[in-house]
């Protein structure tokens, strides 16, 4: 039997040494930032997908082993259990190959193969499978139960049927055949309104090509009774298969084994290989849905933030008024008024000045909702009149109002309404995103594609890796960072981000990484996994604000040396280019990770997040029913699909820029050309009002 390593390896194509290096550091309760940033060496370089393809596969590894010794459990204690049925056993791979041979063992309801053996059938069963006798024979079997030859003929053919469909290698054999062959047919259940699936009346598609998304809109179909969803195979040459594989010749008894063959593969092997069929089209789909929620997380996490400065959060309201909420550089809630910017005739803009002129604030943050456009022309127009050099910006409120609501919300902004709260996180939302985003769940952010069909447990642990990795990937100042934002830095965790919060609130900011230690339950081990990504501005020593781990401080101190300066001279100056890196290589320091400090000496503390540039919606298009087709336009992209992006254009309602309209040359992927936040120019292709769709193209040609 193969070894965890080694099955991980034959899976992936990955260096051996590597996925045994990987694998012995997780079970050390190494973190996966931890590993692919500063243990380079001991995996050969592993990155951060391949590492998580690791940890997948070794979750995924672990569920078969677990299923397979409670399979193995439950024959022994049956009694059922032999050396061949448990070689077999410790051989396979999957969940559905054990399945299969766990299946003749199932405690399952009354069939009618059993109703067939308790008459007495089983002789006449043996007799048809080994070509032994004839069909006449079957007037041997009449009595209580069995009152013809004809029902004689059907009881053994039930029983034959059961035991051809019990062979785990004929399922097997089936349920390839079912996805290589199969198609998926949708058909609309009488009665129900199928307008919001008019295009999948009556469709079909073979199974092993149907796209991802296209599949999850079946799913959803079906779950809301609109839609019928079948796989269906040919099943004359599924039943020509099965008869080929019999080898059946010429005899008395081959019209009875046909008819059994075709109850075989119709009543039990095709609907156990469309199940079979359909969960793996679905785990495929969910794989491919996930993958694109995490790379458009992933992306608005890592947008470019605006910076530590004062800004006005505005969430646009057009009956209640508009919340404004001003934070300080640093986040720190700081003063709010309720102005009525929308829905009169006569905003109150004077308010608007009038605050601005007392907090001169950098930015002017304005929630993308209703009223939003409004509010924000009326600010511009406001500050252009009044000639003050405040910038003003667009900003995506989804998910704000769940964070007004939340536990969190309450224990940050303890004396703020609740309908304050959210002009406070779109604020902040500017200042910098990752910090503001970590605070709401991942799946409110809406991003995703089909994210509420899809398995939510693999879903939700892969958002928390993407944050994770996002998170550590920048950097998190020790000193201001809020607890929710710390909790996902490399093992920390919620109780230890609380007690770091408490612990800077009792005796002020840490001076030194080292005075992490203080922090209670944060031992060694955590402080080697948490230390790297952790910053301490102005701290004691001038490495501590840089992505140098403590463990490499001393080596940094030799280079100095060598240098004839100061750490502190070495940070952030030309002299490190002076260095030969390769009088520093030992048994524990390879060439990637001086490489990682030399860069983290020449821009310490560098954030690798783009640079904030605001996007500049048009003035004069507000609604969709200022489009017309031939628009040239500033947008911002909201959402990338394996089918193409969202782009929000300034008008409630995102555009869609189809998969042929990314890009004047062939585009295979969306992420490769954009990314949820990035700034584009569009033209607008068609206008639907009646159907609210609006058609975009960043073509240029």
């Amino acid at each position: 039997m193969l070894s965890l390593a080694q099955q991980i390896t034959s899976a992936t194509q990955l260096p051996p040494a590597g996925v045994a290096a990987a694998l012995a550091l997780f079970a050390e309760g190494a973190t996966l930032p931890f590993v692919a940033r500063y243990r380079k060496e001991r995996t050969g370089g592993l990155d951060e997908v391949q590492l998580r393809r690791i940890q997948d596969l070794r979750r995924e590894i672990s569920e078969v082993d677990a299923r397979r010794a409670s399979i193995l459990d439950t024959l022994a204690q049956q009694g059922q259990l032999t050396d061949a049925l448990r070689r077999s056993l410790e051989q396979c791979r999957r969940k559905s190959e054990l399945e299969d041979l766990y299946a003749p063992f199932k405690k399952r309801r009354k069939t009618r193969g059993d109703a067939a053996r308790e008459a007495g059938l089983l002789p006449l069963a043996e007799a048809m499978l080994a070509g032994r006798g004839r069909p006449d024979d079957a007037r041997r079997f009449i009595g209580a139960g069995v009152p013809t030859v004809d029902a004689a003929l059907a009881g053994a053919r039930d029983i034959v049927a059961e035991r051809l469909a019990a062979d785990p290698r004929r399922r097997a054999r089936v349920r390839r055949l079912v996805g290589q062959h199969g198609v998926v047919h949708s058909k609309a259940k009488k009665g129900k309104d199928t307008s919001q699936y008019r295009d999948y009346i009556d469709r079909r598609e073979p199974a092993r090509s149907i796209p991802s998304h296209r599949y999850l809109a079946l799913c959803r179909g079906e779950e809301q009774g609109v839609l019928s969803v079948k796989v269906r195979p040919d099943l004359d040459r599924l039943i020509d298969t099965v008869l080929r594989d019999l080898d059946l010749r010429r005899g008395p008894w081959l019209g009875q084994l046909k008819l059994a063959v075709e109850d075989a593969v119709k009543r039990l092997l095709l609907p156990a290989a469309e199940r079979a069929v359909r969960a793996v089209l679905k785990s495929e789909a969910d794989d491919a849905a996930i993958d694109v929620f995490q790379k458009n997380l992933e992306a608005l996490l890592l947008a470019a933030p605006l910076g530590p400065h004062i800004v006005l959060g505005i969430d646009p309201g057009i009956r209640t008024g508009c919340k404004c909420a001003l934070v300080s550089a640093t986040g720190d809630f700081v003063a709010y008024e309720t102005l009525y910017l929308v829905g009169r005739k006569e905003p109150q803009s004077d308010g608007l000045i009038r605050m601005l002129r007392r907090h001169r604030p950098h930015a002017v943050a304005v929630g993308n909702g209703t009223g939003g456009r409004e509010a924000e022309a009326v600010v511009r127009a406001a500050i252009q009149e009044h000639e003050l050099p405040v910038l003003v910006v667009s900003v995506s409120e989804s998910g704000a109002s769940i964070y007004s609501a939340s536990e969190l919300a309450g224990r940050e902004l303890p004396d703020v309404d609740l309908t304050v709260r959210g002009a406070v996180s779109i604020a902040r939302r500017l200042q910098d995103p990752l910090a503001e985003l970590v605070k709401v769940d991942p799946q409110s952010i809406g991003v995703g594609q089909y994210q509420h069909d899809v398995d939510s447990a693999r879903l939700s642990r892969r958002l928390d890796e993407v944050v994770e990795i996002c998170v550590n990937r920048v950097g998190v100042n020790a000193n201001t960072a809020s607890p929710a934002l710390l909790s996902h830095v490399a093992g920390l965790g919620p109780k230890r981000a609380e007690a770091m919060v408490a612990l800077r609130q009792q005796k002020g900011p840490f001076r030194s990484r080292r005075a992490l230690l203080e922090v209670p339950g944060l031992g060694r081990k955590t402080f080697e996994q948490c230390a790297g990504f952790l910053r301490i501005v102005d701290g004691e020593h001038p490495l501590d604000n840089s992505a140098v781990h403590p463990e490499r401080y001393a080596l940094v101190e030799r280079m100095a040396a060598d240098l004839g300066v100061g750490v502190g001279e070495l940070v952030g100056s030309p002299l490190v280019h002076r260095l030969d890196l390769s009088r520093y290589v030992d048994a524990d320091t390879g060439e990637s990770t001086l490489r990682d400090i030399l860069t983290e000496l020449d821009k310490p503390g560098r954030d690798p997040r783009e640079r904030f540039e605001a996007p500049a919606f048009r003035d004069d298009v507000r609604s969709i029913d200022d489009l017309e087709a031939g628009m040239s336009l500033a947008g911002v992209v909201t959402n990338v699909t394996n089918f193409g992006a969202f782009v929000d254009i300034g008008v409630h309602q995102d555009g869609l820029a189809h998969i042929s309209q990314l890009a004047d040359a062939y585009v295979g992927d969306p992420h490769s050309v954009v990314h949820a936040g990035m700034n584009v120019q569009v033209r607008v292709l068609e206008v639907d009002r009646a159907r609210k769709r609006i058609s975009l193209t960043m073509k240029q040609h």
